[in-house]
Parts: structure tokens; sequence; C-alpha cells
């Protein structure tokens, strides 16, 4: 039977000031393409640092654009990590490009930086080191591989909003060409759905600016000709990756609460760490100095041999205890798809090792403290 109160591993936190925003912007004359996507644009910059924003449909479509933005293609490789959501490397083949990886650090779960040299090629043109579950990848030395290979890097953060690396706040660009977000709703803030680019390259700025609207602009300054106020061109072949004033309304009013966020994700984590850091049993990822994290996930390591469970069977339990928890990730090259593209098991073998003892908990800002104590109390009960 399961438990009457059910927890998920991710939960937008809305209240009613999120409501107000978005019901006065239901009521103003702009629905979308209108003065609350600018606003929420320049909250990210001014949170991040960086020059340039821009908002878009999720974070899918702002990989996406990253790569038609860097004339990524055919012929060319992108490497990320395996422990990733799919976007990540999906992004590369949207492109007619080849998706590769680099293992993780097995301490971390972020990409390795020696993973990384080990895995160039004469083909590789963009790294993608992915923040996993709020952790900053090591930036500096990503970038000095780079800047040594002719390379360009974006971030993939969307697990990261909130995070800093080495004093600067994830976003910043100060050691990449673009940074990536998601705004999810199991995500850091949410917009319910929704992702954006910072860049501070003016170039890069304009060419995403075009692409996320078909391709098109009524700019007078890029027109060949002006037949009228109402006159468009169309320069490139974009999409529809917009995102509404509605969402950016949601998205502004949540990120006045990031730092509130940020700081009970936190005391989420070092609550859970506690409690498990003298069972031998468990074990959890270390945060590397240069980091700051705003937490996306806390992931709990088991020993199924000592456990003398699997983790199918322990998941079931959980679920039948009101937890609903996830596993991040499976790793992208086990996936059939990746597979027949020629990938197979012990490609990636820390990604793997990590997949077969990692479950996420509970983390998001509306859990009381009465709540942390009932899922550890539950986690170890069912792996008694």
């Amino acid at each position: 039977m399961k438990s009457a109160k059910q927890y998920s591993y991710g939960k937008q936190c809305i209240d009613w000031r999120d409501v107000w925003s978005v019901v006065k912007t239901l009521k103003s004359n702009f629905l979308t393409k209108g003065p609350k996507v600018a606003e929420f644009e320049k909250a990210i910059c001014d949170y991040t640092g960086a020059k340039y924003c821009i908002a878009l449909a999720n974070g899918t479509a702002a990989l996406h654009l990253a790569m038609l933005a860097l004339d990524v293609k055919e012929g060319d490789e992108v490497l990320t990590s395996p422990n990733t959501f799919l976007a990540s490397a999906n992004c590369a083949l949207y492109v007619g490009a080849t998706p590769k990886f680099a293992d993780i650090d097995p301490e971390t779960a972020c990409i390795s930086v020696a993973e990384i040299e080990k895995n160039l090629t004469a083909k590789t043109k963009v790294l993608i080191p992915v923040h996993f579950a709020g952790q900053s990848c090591d930036m500096e030395k990503i970038k000095q591989i780079a800047d040594k290979n002719n390379l360009f890097v974006v971030e993939d953060a969307a697990h990261a909003i909130g995070s800093e690396y080495k004093n600067s706040k994830v976003g910043s660009c100060k050691f990449s060409d673009m940074v990536i977000f998601s705004f999810h709703p199991v995500k850091n803030l949410t917009t319910g759905e929704g992702g954006a680019i910072t860049t501070n390259s003016e170039k890069i700025y304009k060419k995403l600016l075009l692409l996320r609207s078909h391709g098109m602009s009524k700019d007078t300054a890029s027109l060949t000709k002006n037949d009228g106020p109402w006159y468009y061109e169309m320069h490139d072949f974009g999409f529809n990756y917009r995102l509404t004033d509605i969402q950016a309304a949601l998205g502004v009013s949540q990120f006045k609460k990031i730092n509130k966020f940020a700081k009970r994700r936190k005391e989420i984590v070092e609550f859970y760490r506690q409690e498990f850091l003298h069972d031998r049993r468990f074990s959890f990822l270390q945060e590397r100095d240069y980091s700051k994290s705003c937490p996306h996930l806390f992931p709990l390591l088991i020993d199924f041999v000592e456990v003398k469970m699997s983790k199918k069977e322990i998941f079931m339990k959980l679920q039948e205890q009101g937890l609903n928890l996830q596993i991040h990730y499976i790793p992208v090259h086990l996936q059939p798809f990746y597979k027949n593209l020629g990938f197979k098991e012990g490609d990636f073998p820390n990604a793997e090792k990590y997949y077969e003892k990692t479950i996420s908990l509970p983390l998001y800002f509306g859990l009381s403290n009465c709540d942390l104590s009932h899922i550890v109390n539950t986690v170890k009960k069912v792996i008694s």
C-alpha cells in the first residue's frame, strides 16, 4: 500500500507573488513578444554578469541554437559527458554533427578534464561540459584545453542556475562562449518550460536573436530594402523558439527568490549528508573547492552488494512508501539509439559504475525538516 504523503525528486515552488505576476501579464497587452521577456533576460544578465541573454522555449532549444550559432555541421564532433540528459548530445545530431563523449570524474560525476584531452580529435569543434547536479565543472582548465585546440565551449548549466565557479556566477561566460540554462519545473527556478543562453559575444547574440524567431528581422539597419513599418526579411533559417511573456513573468518573479531557494537547497543537502555520513552502505558525490553549488539534485550512492538488494527492488519499495524518486542518469551512450551509432557497454566505465549505484533523493524548496527526517528514515528502513 502506498504512503498517503507522496514525495517526488523535484518540484516547483509557486507562491501568490508568482501567480500575481502571471495574472498581471495575462491582463496586459502582451502575452508574447512583449516587455516581460526582456525583463527576464535582463534579470539573468544582472545576476550572472553576462553581457547578453536570450530567453528561449526550453533548454533543448538553447542547445540547438548554440550549435547553429557556432556553425557546427556535418563533419564536426561535439564532445560532452555521458552522464547527462539526452539533449546535451542530441544537439550535435540536430545539426548533422557527431556526438562524442568523455568519461566522468567518479567523485563529482562531472566530465573529467583528463578524459576530455584523451578524446579530442582533429574533428572536435565544441566542448559541452555539463554542470551535474549543480556543481560546476573545472571551467578554467576546460577553457585552457579549448584555447589550445581552437575549440568552442558551451556550458550546459541546466542544473546550475544559482551556482558559482571560482567566485563567478555560472552563466558569466568567463570561461566559455555560451552558457545554457533550463527552467523546467524541477529546476532551481522555473518558467514552466523555458531556457536561456548567456554570452559575452555580440556577434553570437545577434545570431541567436535571428535564429530564435524564424531567422526573421525588422531591424532597419539589416534590411536590404524597406517597404514600410510592416516590412521584415528572413536572413537565416531559424525556428520558433520564443519564450512567452506569460512564462517570463513567472521567471521574473521566481528570480527574486533565487537566493532563498539556493539557501534552502544547500540546507537540505547538508541534512542528507549528515544523516548518511557514518553509514558505510551509503556515500555521495564530492564538491570541489572551486565550486559553490546551488544544488539541483542529491544523488545518494548505494552499495548494493552491502545492502543485498537490487536497485530496482529498492526503487519499487521506496515508491510504495511514497518516495517517487528518479535516476540521474542512464548513460547516454547506453541508449539503443546511441548503441546503433557504435557506442557500447564499457566505453565509459566511470559513468556506467556511477549509474549502477545512484538514486536521486527529493530536493526542493518546499521540503520541511520533518519531511527530510521522514525521507531519511524511510530510506534506511527499506534498506535495513
